[in-house]
């Protein structure tokens, strides 16, 4: 299902295109293998909540090769750090050779493995923890989230429209795993959340308690 009419959508990947040559590739390397990556408008929503807060820690439940990465890079500035988490080894060294080239090494931390393995030695809290796990997983994502983000912060998870499987009847895992968690941020008395429509509809909810 076509969350946006494809010819809104196609205005907004040419209207809202990245200007850093290193992100315009990474978003064509994306599309022409069909790696599923959140795009240039979830990425601009990364950076724009991201400086709202004043964002230094952000910490990544599933990195791929750095696409994401890449905005809050960028967003964090010279004294901030991204924690990337990727299970696959290959996708991790292709996102720190991008990030090489962009010189923004300094500002990441590229771990291989479990993402919720790694994420649970590093130290907290943060100002932002982005999700994008396997579907299936997301139900265990915001207990994991509680104590390692700080009032005030970010919780911001992607696919939550799951391209329109969350209307399905009778849901596979993953679907289910979306709405499981779409269920726990509205009832979660210490969040204030709503899902944004953008691209596969990405879940922001701000930390308040």
């Amino acid at each position: 299902m076509e969350i946006l009419n494809p010819s809104i959508n196609q205005y907004l990947q040419e209207t809202l295109a990245p200007s850093d040559p290193i992100l315009r590739e990474m978003e064509a390397y994306g599309n022409a293998r069909r790696f599923p990556i959140i795009g240039s408008q979830v990425g601009r929503v990364l950076f724009l909540l991201a400086r709202s807060i004043q964002a230094k820690r952000v910490l990544e439940l599933g990195s791929g090769y750095g696409f994401s990465g890449m905005w809050f890079a960028h967003a964090v500035g010279a004294e901030g750090l991204v924690v990337m988490t990727e299970g696959d080894a290959e996708n991790s060294k292709l996102a720190r050779q991008y990030f090489e080239r962009a010189g923004l090494t300094a500002r990441a931390k590229f771990l291989v493995g479990n993402a919720f393995d790694l994420a649970a030695d590093e130290r907290g809290p943060f100002d932002i923890i982005f999700c994008d796990v396997d579907k299936q997983d997301y139900p265990r994502v915001l207990e994991f989230v509680r104590p390692r983000l700080r009032v005030g912060g970010w919780f911001i998870c992607d696919n939550m429209l799951w391209s329109g499987r969350v209307l399905d009847k009778k849901p596979e895992a993953g679907t289910r795993g979306v709405l499981e968690l779409t269920r726990q941020l509205q009832s979660a008395p210490d969040f204030f959340s709503t899902i944004l429509p953008v691209r596969d509809g990405v879940a922001i909810a701000l930390k308040i308690a």
